[in-house]
């Protein structure tokens, strides 16, 4: 055996430091990554707060607008005076354009209540409001779509796009027999994670389209087909087969509902449905709900039909003899005219044989100038 001893390196707390060089505590890396964390929650928070007041201000502008329309008869010309004021008082200050005056006033009149604060849209940039605003006509549906933004933390674009696919229209939408299949706060919950039509733009069907074709291009846009089922799906497999006594049964799509703990059979049809589609499914789901639910932890697996076309009767009589929780829902590539809320011939008619009043110009038809938030 050799006398030589093992070189050991010093230990990095007795290294003598060089001059201007400080020694770092062992710790020291947890302790910074620590000050970054609170650092960076204190700036959201300080935008959160900025933005918060930003629209309160908004709403005051608003309502002072719509108070001295009523009583002095403000109009476009006076509003756009005011616009030059404030930008010639504030010129460090974006967002008092003659556009974003209408905005205020549009907004304070959608909300005239002086509780911004604690309500959902008063969680959003003004860039999402003035979307608000712009595409939806009534304060529930405005409401609506606010609470799904804060919630889900959309950005803007899917805002528009949600509001574009009549998100609010179709959620829940489907036809099940979930009421008659499962205990009642299984089937709201379950029948609230549905949807008709489901709408996945990147599909591009076309009549000559196979389901092999469609079931391919949903993987190759997994993410995007997640997003159109819903918050809390996850993906489970593709094509997964069971073994049942010797015989082998695949299903097209294995998804999780993360929120009700439920596994959902979802099966794909090109064409119409048939009321043989919801037995073949009723069988994917029992024995889904046979060979991979666990009872204590696991609600009841559910089914998905997808379809290009359905009759309602035909739907209504195949659930109503199915013993397994089903849904039937139409899938697209595009929100179907029937979908888009489109004025009427009398209501065109009325449109275009109504006066010109430039005092009463819309927002809308306003230039879109940048502005903050």
């Amino acid at each position: 055996m050799s006398g030589r001893k093992k070189a050991v390196p010093p230990a990095e707390t007795s290294r003598t430091p060089v001059r201007g060089e400080t020694s770092v505590p062992a710790d020291y890396g947890v302790v910074l990554e620590r000050i970054k964390v609170e650092v960076r929650t204190a700036r959201v928070r300080a935008q959160h707060a900025v933005s918060i007041e930003m629209l309160e201000l908004y709403r005051r502008i608003g309502t002072e607008i719509l108070a001295q329309q009523q009583a002095a008869g403000w109009g476009a010309k006076i509003i756009e005076q005011l616009a030059k004021d404030l930008a010639a008082e504030f010129p460090d200050t974006r967002g008092f354009s003659r556009s974003n005056l209408y905005y205020m006033r549009a907004f304070a009149a959608s909300w005239p209540r002086p509780e911004v604060v604690p309500r959902d849209v008063g969680q959003l940039p003004w860039r999402y409001v003035r979307t608000l605003l712009d595409k939806l006509d009534d304060a529930p549906t405005r409401e609506w779509y606010a609470t799904q933004a804060v919630e889900h933390t959309w950005s803007l674009e899917m805002l528009e796009t949600q509001i574009a696919l009549g998100l609010q229209r179709r959620l829940g939408a489907a036809p099940t027999n979930f009421v008659e299949r499962l205990p009642a706060p299984e089937a709201q919950l379950l029948q609230q994670i549905t949807k008709d039509p489901y709408v996945f733009d990147f599909l591009d069907l076309t009549p000559r389209k196979l389901e092999h074709d469609v079931e391919q291009a949903l993987m190759d846009h997994l993410q995007a087909t997640l997003t159109e089922f819903g918050r809390g799906f996850a993906f489970l497999g593709r094509q997964v087969s069971f073994d049942v006594d010797g015989d082998e049964y695949t299903v097209d799509l294995l998804l999780f509902h993360t929120h009700a703990l439920a596994h959902v059979v979802v099966e794909l049809k090109i064409g119409k449905f048939k009321p043989a589609d919801a037995g073949q499914l009723g069988f994917y789901v029992a024995m889904v709900d046979d060979k991979l639910r666990k009872p204590a932890i696991h609600a009841p697996t559910v089914g998905i039909l997808l379809c290009a076309s359905r009759n309602e009767a035909a739907v209504r009589y195949a659930l109503r003899n199915n013993t397994s929780p089903l849904a039937v829902a139409n899938f697209t590539d595009a929100p179907g005219l029937e979908n888009l809320d489109l004025p009427d011939l009398d209501e065109l008619t009325a449109i275009l044989e109504e006066p010109f009043d430039a005092d009463h110009t819309l927002a809308d038809a306003l230039p879109d100038e940048p502005i903050d938030n």
